[in-house]
């Protein structure tokens, strides 16, 4: 069963452009390679939520837990908590549409 990771976190003030520059150039095409497919990215504009919100699929719940014990998606979170803070995930079942 296909599940979905949904991350969110906040770009930490004054990293903006190195955030976006880690997300698109390592984030994004590294995690693909460890199997984890982005499907959607929200920014929030305006209100009492995180600001970035990433949603991921995995083929299945296993799958997802063995790419997650890797040194890559560790090093990968390392990275990015150097240009975002708040940042939480939850592992959901995969379903069309938005999903929170």
């Amino acid at each position: 069963m296909t599940v979905k990771l949904l991350m969110t976190w906040d770009i930490l003030p004054n990293r903006e452009q190195e955030y976006f520059e880690f997300v698109i150039s390592d984030f994004l095409p590294e995690i693909k390679q460890l199997g984890i497919r982005p499907v959607d990215a929200w920014y929030t504009m305006y209100g009492d939520q995180p600001q970035i919100m990433v949603s991921a699929n995995s083929q299945s719940q296993s799958a997802l837990n063995v790419a997650m014990a890797t040194k890559e998606w560790q090093r990968l979170l390392d990275n990015l908590l150097n240009f975002v803070e708040n940042f939480s995930y939850k592992v959901i079942s995969a379903q069309t549409g938005f999903q929170l």
